[in-house]
């Protein structure tokens, strides 16, 4: 197993792309730490990592109080003694246009996409530090961070900004062997996390039909699924990855890559 003996922590442990990569790194035998706002995900997230015969912790914390990012931090490291992995996957998606979105909903947005994984860096790293042991931390960021989206203001400019924290505190943190690499997911395939989801106990939800039909955008012709992230996500987590550091790596069927006219299904 890859992350065998390994402690990471996962925020924004919904049933889709944060579930899906935390039950990942718990195949690989990571020690995983479930983290949410809303306390279901963060529970039923650990249960069930623990009923497929994992070691996990659900923990409740608003990731943009410093005060519960450092007492959930610490709460992590007086339980399992260190932490090895960060995933900063919490975040709100979903905006508006720069001419109607509110004061109050940017500076939200913002607060959670992206002060929310400054402060987890801060504290998880500062743990890393007083261990002298290494370890990786992963941004999860978005094709949106990549490209300009009407009506998705808020979002885009927040997760291109993490794009550049990723780089920066790379290179704060190289000294101290720890590495800090993104993840870029692309518009995601809904099934898997409805099968999660209801695996966790959750009435299944009603089919809802989406405005653009994505997959005939990429060119692959699928979309990714969490557990593709998941695949990624452990690479950048273990030892595989020991000289990779400030690198965004993209798993979005091609979406970035190509030509922008281009629709393949054309």
């Amino acid at each position: 197993m890859k992350l065998s003996g390994k402690v990471a922590i996962v925020t924004g442990t919904s049933p889709n792309i944060g579930g899906g990569i935390a039950e990942g790194l718990a195949e690989e035998g990571a020690t995983v730490v479930c983290v949410d706002v809303a306390s279901e995900n963060a529970a039923q997230c650990a249960d069930a990592i623990a009923r497929r015969g994992g070691q996990a912790l659900g923990l409740t914390c608003d990731v943009t109080d410093e005060a519960q990012v450092e007492a959930m931090v610490a709460r992590v490291r007086d339980a399992y003694g260190r932490v090895d992995v960060l995933v900063n996957n919490a975040g709100i998606l979903g905006g508006l246009s720069v001419l109607e979105m509110p004061l109050a909903r940017w500076n939200r947005q913002i607060a959670v996409n992206l002060t929310g994984t400054f402060l987890c860096t801060k504290h998880a790293a500062r743990c890393m530090v007083e261990r002298a042991t290494g370890g990786s931390i992963i941004v999860i960021v978005s094709t949106a961070g990549h490209q300009g989206q009407a009506g998705n203001i808020g979002y885009c400019t927040s997760k291109s900004g993490l794009l550049n924290f990723t780089r920066a505190a790379a290179m704060d943190l190289a000294r101290h062997r720890i590495r800090v690499n993104s993840l870029t997911p692309t518009a995601t395939d809904v099934e898997e996390g409805i099968e999660r989801a209801v695996a966790w106990g959750r009435p299944r939800p009603e089919p809802r039909s989406r405005l653009l039909d994505f997959q005939k955008m990429v060119p692959m012709q699928q979309l990714p699924s969490p557990r593709h992230y998941a695949r990624a996500a452990v690479f950048l987590a273990s030892d595989d990855a020991e000289m990779v550091t400030g690198i965004d790596l993209r798993v979005d069927a091609g979406a970035i890559a190509k030509y922008w006219p281009w629709v393949p299904q054309a």
